[in-house]
């Protein structure tokens, strides 16, 4: 178990980028990961390692039939993962990076394992530089809170060690997180949707960019 430390206050400086890439390889080695993002701690893995994200779910206590998220650096590998129509286009464009996720059709690669096998999956571009540039090097990765199912989400490093101990390979700490709550979660299906999780976003926010 590594605890690899990185200070934002001083910019995303040569020791941020090192953890960045410790971390990127711990998740490309089928490794499990703890980073931060803007709203809370998460744990991650390569989505398209099933080993990993079985480990991942185990880790977490999570049921196997609860959907995991997926953190992604930009759109072009939100557009990898994902399927996005009018309405998808609108929120990323509006919303992201930010605290929403966004529930839509995804691709045919995208295991079975992440998605509880739904045919949807939940992707995000979280807005901080260590989750950006972990996926940037990593690929996609999973993206669910750094706690163990249905105990608080962890909003710092130290919570997260408490809850995983040696089973997560690298911690990234960058201090607290800056929101605090997990993302808005919305569903999308063609023009319908429907807000599955409150956070920092409302449905306000959403109808006003969407027009509803």
């Amino acid at each position: 178990m590594t605890i690899l430390k990185c200070d934002l206050t001083k910019g995303f400086d040569s020791a941020c980028m090192e953890a960045a890439d410790f971390a990127a390889t711990d998740v490309r080695c089928g490794k499990l990961i703890v980073y931060p993002t803007d709203t809370v701690y998460g744990i991650g893995a390569d989505i398209y390692n099933q080993s990993a994200v079985k480990s991942l779910y185990l880790a977490k206590n999570r049921p196997f039939d609860m959907a995991l998220s997926v953190a992604v650096a930009d759109r072009r590998m939100m557009e990898k993962v994902a399927v996005l129509n009018e309405y998808a286009d609108k929120l990323v464009d509006a919303f992201l990076p930010g605290p929403l996720t966004i529930i839509i059709q995804k691709q045919e690669d995208v295991p079975d394992i992440v998605t509880a096998g739904s045919h949807k999956v939940g992707v995000r571009i979280p807005d901080h530089p260590m989750a950006v540039e972990i996926a940037k090097r990593a690929g996609p990765i999973v993206a669910t809170s750094a706690n163990t199912h249905s105990k608080p989400d962890a909003v710092n490093v130290d919570m997260a060690v408490n809850a995983f101990g040696g089973s997560v390979s690298t911690y990234i700490d960058c201090g607290p997180s800056p929101l605090g709550k997990p993302s808005t979660i919305i569903w999308i299906k063609d023009k319908e949707y429907e807000i599955i999780r409150q956070g920092s976003i409302t449905e306000e926010m959403i109808k006003e960019v969407l027009q509803c």
